[in-house]
Parts: structure tokens; sequence; C-alpha cells
């Protein structure tokens, strides 16, 4: 089972990813370690990402998921075609979609440090924003306690 953590940035994907993992004693991999240098000097430089920057990197993600086989990925996965891609060379995929207020992320983008993805960019994420029709959404108003709590009952009973 690969569980996917996905979301606009900010929405705490990378956070929930790695304590969701944790609880389930599994592997915990953040999409953004996958990014070539270019995309990152791109979205570094306020650049929203392109369709044709995106692709190599789902594409390779895909392929690392099949050698995962059961692991946590946080990836914004924004659009529907972005998660039919990333999903299409493994059989068990499990969405968790985190959701919020666009005024909740900007501020939590502007807390932290160090991120490549600066608040400027959060229009463009929420522009791009394909809500799934599936999986399982959750409010990130919700502490991440209480969200983590929520998932692991979850995902407990389907790794069973």
């Amino acid at each position: 089972m690969i569980v996917i953590v996905m979301g606009v940035s900010g929405c705490g994907k990378t956070t929930i990813g790695r304590m969701l993992a944790k609880k389930l004693e599994l592997p915990f991999y953040d999409a953004d370690d996958f990014h070539s240098q270019e995309s990152i000097n791109k979205m570094a430089a306020n650049k929203p990402l392109e369709d044709e920057d995106r692709l190599p990197w789902l594409d390779a993600l895909a392929n690392h998921m099949i050698v995962w086989q059961n692991a946590v990925l946080a990836c914004s996965a924004l659009k529907e075609s972005y998660r039919q891609r990333l999903s299409s060379k493994v059989q068990d995929v499990e969405w968790v979609y985190l959701h919020g207020s666009k005024e909740v992320i900007l501020q939590r983008m502007k807390l932290r440090q160090g991120h490549y993805m600066k608040a400027e960019m959060l229009d463009s994420q929420f522009a791009s924003l394909e809500p799934p029709t599936y999986g399982y959404h959750v409010s990130i108003e919700d502490s991440s306690e209480e969200i983590i709590s929520q998932l692991v009952k979850r995902f407990s009973n389907a790794q069973d």
C-alpha cells in the first residue's frame, strides 16, 4: 500500500506524512526531494512549474513507487492527470487530501524557513488544484495529532 498525502504547498503534507509513516511503521518519502535542480530553481524564483516540468518528475515517482511497495509519500498531486500518472504503475494507492483555507495555509507558509516554495506561489497552487472526489479528505483545521489519529485508524485496518 502506498499512501499519498496530497494538497497545496504549505498544507502540511510533509509533517503529516512523516508522522503517519512513523505510526504505520512505513518508510516516508517527500516528492520534493525528487525534483530536478532546474525545477527547484524555477520555484525558488517564484515561477510556477508547468506540466512539462512535472511530467518527468511524476513518472520517476511512479517508478519509485513500484520499488517501495509500502510507503507514505508526500506529493502535491494537484491535478487529476497527475494523480492518474502517479498511480498508473501500482495497484494499492490510498489518497489523503489535506485541505484548508488559503489564509491558514498562507500564514503557515510565512512561518516556515528554508523552503524554496515561497508564499507568493500559493495562488498558482490553488489555481492548479483539482480536488479529488475520492480518497480521505482531512481538514488542516484539526491538530496534527487529531489528523494522525484519524488516519491511523483508517490505514491500520488497510494494512491487515
